[in-house]
């Protein structure tokens, strides 16, 4: 069998081949759409992400790049089915082929729905939400300030509120559009600038109704986060009832309606003024009170008012007391200034070189007195135990031990004490010693016992 040889032009190498099937690829799909679960999903630093996209019998490589981000309002999550725009293409490194991803939308909820969601988590998360970072609403504020569109219904409604609840108060209008491009950043930088200005006692944040994607503008992080960071109390009133925007969870109070968000700040001038009037009447009939009170006083101390007379004399009475309680001072310090007297004089005589002499030979009178005592009962001590010693060595003493009846018996020729019968032999001389007498014997015999 013969094997034919290929013309060299007809030979790919893997990087043209490679290349060859991705222009293919790419021309033959532009761009499709596709279902799919993510499954291992990849957020590298580069920003870009990386996942793949399955149903229950297979799977194929994905890519979202950076730049293909920035109109994704919601965060991938493995396990998401979503809906995604792709164009096919190639890896060459690795002979795979993958989608690029071009947009990306979840295939159950809608997208604003999901990112709603996401968002209020993530601020509730961060504590954006929570009661204790809400800021009270003042009852009179001096200025009213109010951030909405100057054209739409909203604002009419809240200055008729406003003009007829509370007329006193000033208004201050931030116009900014409140839906399509550029809102956000022009709403965000019109809480910021009312809270550099401090123009406002409190803020209005205010549209109509509207869909979901109308109120989007009120559901963007960077409004969120502008009202959060607002120290001017802000009240938000956007769309009816039924609506709620990430604004109204961070603002400090939730206004249903545009109208209510303006009776909300501006207290009934009725109210207010029938309130004045009754505070009025109370500190009339206080002044009143103070006054009747102040005139019982006054005639109270004129009864109490006495004679210049009758003054002097007491005022005579109360000099002696004074002058007796003043001789009583000055006799009680002369008393301490004599005691201290005495005390220095006995110090001084004290210090005196003679009576310091005198003291020191009392001293050693007292000293030689107790020395003679000392010895004279020493000596007596001594003299006891002596004569016990002496009265215990006399009796412990031989002579002592002969009187008792006892015998010292010795050699006659040595004088050597017997106290064993081997010293002794038969015949042999012993001097025999009693307490009156010596006596001469010689041994008969020796018995041991």
């Amino acid at each position: 069998m013969s094997i034919n040889t290929p013309d060299i032009n007809d030979i790919y190498s893997i990087s043209h081949l490679n290349r060859a099937v991705k222009n293919v690829l790419e021309d033959v799909f532009p761009s499709i759409w596709v279902k799919g679960e993510i499954s291992n999903l990849a957020k590298p630093a580069s920003g870009h992400l990386y996942f793949s996209l399955k149903d229950s019998q297979a799977q194929v490589r994905c890519a979202m790049f950076k730049n293909r981000q920035s109109g994704l309002r919601f965060q991938l999550k493995s396990g998401m089915e979503v809906l995604a725009r792709a164009n096919i293409s190639l890896y060459e490194g690795r002979g795979e082929y993958q989608l690029i991803i071009d947009s990306l939308q979840p295939a159950g909820d809608g997208t604003l729905q999901l990112a709603f969601e996401q968002l209020k988590q993530k601020l509730a998360k961060e504590g954006l939400f929570d009661e204790d970072k809400k800021q009270s609403i003042p009852l009179y504020p001096k200025s009213i300030g109010i951030i909405t569109s100057p054209t739409g219904a909203a604002i009419r409604d809240i200055l008729s509120v406003l003009k007829r609840r509370y007329p006193y108060g000033n208004v201050i209008i931030y116009p900014v559009p409140v839906q399509g491009d550029g809102a956000t950043f022009k709403i965000s930088n019109a809480i910021q600038q009312a809270d550099h200005r401090k123009d406002c006692d409190v803020l209005i944040l205010s549209r109509g109704g509207g869909s979901i994607e109308d109120l989007w503008s009120f559901n963007e992080e960077s409004v969120s986060r502008a009202i959060s960071s607002c120290s001017i109390p802000i009240v938000s009133g956007i769309g009816h009832e039924i609506d709620f925007t990430i604004a109204d969870f961070v603002a400090d109070y939730r206004a249903p309606t545009p109208s209510v968000a303006a009776e909300t700040v501006s207290p009934d001038s009725e109210k207010l003024l029938q309130h004045l009037d009754r505070q009025f009447n109370q500190f009339k009939r206080y002044q009143e009170g103070q006054l009747m009170q102040l005139q019982r006083h006054v005639d109270s101390l004129a009864r109490q008012l006495t004679h210049p007379q009758q003054r002097l004399a007491s005022y005579k009475q109360q000099t002696k007391q004074s002058i007796l309680k003043m001789n009583l001072i000055i006799q009680k310090k002369l008393n301490v200034k004599h005691i201290q007297l005495d005390n220095l004089n006995q110090k001084i005589k004290e210090r005196n070189p003679l009576y310091q002499i005198k003291q020191k030979q009392l001293s050693i009178s007292n000293m030689q007195g107790n020395l003679i005592k000392t010895m004279q009962y020493n000596l007596k001590r001594m003299s006891q135990r002596v004569e016990i010693m002496f009265s215990k060595n006399e009796a412990f003493s031989p002579k002592a031990t002969l009187n008792r009846g006892y015998a010292i018996v010795s050699k006659k020729d040595s004088g050597e004490i017997l106290r064993q019968a081997k010293q002794l032999s038969v015949g042999e001389k012993l001097t025999i010693r009693l307490a009156t007498a010596n006596i001469d014997a010689t041994t008969d015999d020796i018995y041991e016992h």
